[in-house]
């Protein structure tokens, strides 16, 4: 068998297996993924949390929305809430960095506290797992390709998708602070 052959084969059967633990998963809390500094994270360390995932991007127009995350997250953790920010390079290559770049802009640059993870692909065939779970089979209502940067799922305290905000949604705004209120209130 012939190189490019053998290529083609390991990668269907990768992206079969990704798949096959996206389908699998029946929550968040099925997914462990890389801090931004690399350390294996299981999300299921947010059980009993409300959870803001976030696909970002360090030179996107909306890249100033790291602002408002950063306040709510403020604004809200001490009451079980928490933000998870998911660098990609999928849109226009407006995270070209490494991690360690993607951090120091985050902290440096907009002061960042909530947890960040390792740059992973959100659209395509390379997709990450957990975004193959968001964009297809955890709540079906909310299902689709993910459209750009900033892109954000609301996740209750039991690891289920309740919401999806686009991107022209500011995480400040009324609608995403009031989901977040009302998941907050569900015990």
């Amino acid at each position: 068998m012939n190189f490019s052959r053998r290529r083609f084969y390991f990668a269907a059967l990768v992206v079969l297996l990704m798949s096959a633990t996206a389908f699998a998963a029946s929550s968040i809390y099925d997914f462990t993924m890389n801090s931004i500094d690399g350390k294996p994270t299981p999300l299921a360390d947010y059980k009993g949390k409300v959870v803001l995932i976030v696909n970002v991007a360090s030179r996107c127009g909306f890249t100033p929305q790291y602002t408002a995350l950063e306040a709510i997250y403020e604004k809200y953790k001490d009451q079980g809430f928490v933000i998870t920010g998911f660098p990609a390079n999928n849109f226009g290559s407006q995270e070209p960095g490494t991690n360690s770049e993607i951090k120091t802009f985050c902290q440096s640059k907009y002061s960042v506290t909530f947890p960040m993870f390792s740059k992973v692909s959100v659209k395509g065939a390379d997709t990450t797992p957990l975004y193959q779970y968001l964009t297809t089979t955890a709540n079906p209502a909310l299902a689709g390709d993910i459209k750009w940067n900033f892109t954000k799922f609301l996740v209750d305290r039991n690891g289920k998708v309740v919401k999806r905000f686009e991107p022209d949604v500011t995480p400040d705004s009324p609608q995403v602070t009031a989901a977040i209120e009302e998941a907050l209130k569900q015990k």
